[in-house]
């Protein structure tokens, strides 16, 4: 006898066929469009690392909880209660000057730039005695040079003032130059403006002391005043010293080899 196909049972199983398949279609697709989604955010997130590294300085420490209130202040109080720089150097007004040199204290190594921060903080100690003077006691000369592209103002004088004591009319045009300040005809907000005043020790700083900060302190001592240099003014130069190894000490950290000049 032979079987008889019944039409309506085909159709049923065809269909039942192209509905699962419709499903699986369905479901591929879902898994790609997943698939292209998650490649996406990926991709994303390493093109956001990528633009962090590249805007951010690399290596260092943080300088804000190496130079805490305790440290400055450690500093400060040493100083005598009418020092006019006792009220004056703050470390408020450091850390916003810092934000215009991001490289400072970031880089090399932690005990890098743990160093180069108590290097810093070593000659701001000695030049100020202890955060006392804003500009320099002897105003005799006005360190006026002949410089035609830094002209001297007027009865304008430019002795040592601030942290690092920024002498001469080259380096307050050169440092007003890229603070986008007029320190040629008004040299005094070295000694009157907080902020600006440690804007211009990090630029000399940066300009001065960081291309040979990786040789050893007294490569900076040179670099501030070699004058004091070669046996010329050792117990400035021991002066110098001691307070580098001291925060060096505070830091956690060797100061390193060549601490003489």
């Amino acid at each position: 006898m032979t079987d008889t196909i019944n039409p309506c049972s085909v159709s049923t199983s065809l269909l039942t066929l192209s509905s699962h398949s419709m499903k699986m279609d369905s479901f591929a697709v879902r898994k790609n469009l997943l698939t292209y989604v998650l490649v996406g955010i990926l991709a994303a997130a390493a093109v956001h690392r990528n633009v962090l590294a590249q805007n951010s300085p690399s290596g260092g420490v943080l300088v804000d909880t190496i130079v805490s209130p305790e440290f400055f202040d450690g500093i400060k109080n040493q100083a005598r209660a009418d020092c006019a720089g006792k009220n004056f150097y703050t470390r408020d007004a450091f850390l916003n000057a810092l934000g215009s040199f991001p490289d400072f204290g970031k880089r090399g190594s932690d005990v890098e730039s743990k160093r180069e921060i108590a290097a810093f903080f070593a000659h701001a100690t000695h030049e100020t005695g202890n955060f006392c003077y804003t500009e320099e006691n002897d105003k005799s000369d006005s360190h006026c040079q002949n410089n035609p592209m830094y002209p001297c103002a007027p009865g304008k004088s430019y002795y040592g003032r601030g942290p690092l004591q920024l002498t001469g009319n080259e380096n307050y045009g050169k440092a007003g130059a890229e603070l986008k300040l007029d320190l040629l005809n008004n040299p005094e907000l070295v000694a009157t403006d907080q902020v600006v005043s440690f804007k211009t020790a990090l630029w000399y700083w940066k300009v001065a002391v960081q291309p040979v900060i990786g040789q050893g302190f007294g490569k900076t001592i040179n670099a501030i005043n070699p004058i004091e240099c070669g046996g010329k003014d050792r117990p400035k130069v021991e002066s110098r010293i001691g307070f580098y190894t001291n925060y060096c000490k505070q830091f956690g950290v060797d100061p390193g080899p060549n601490l003489d000049c």
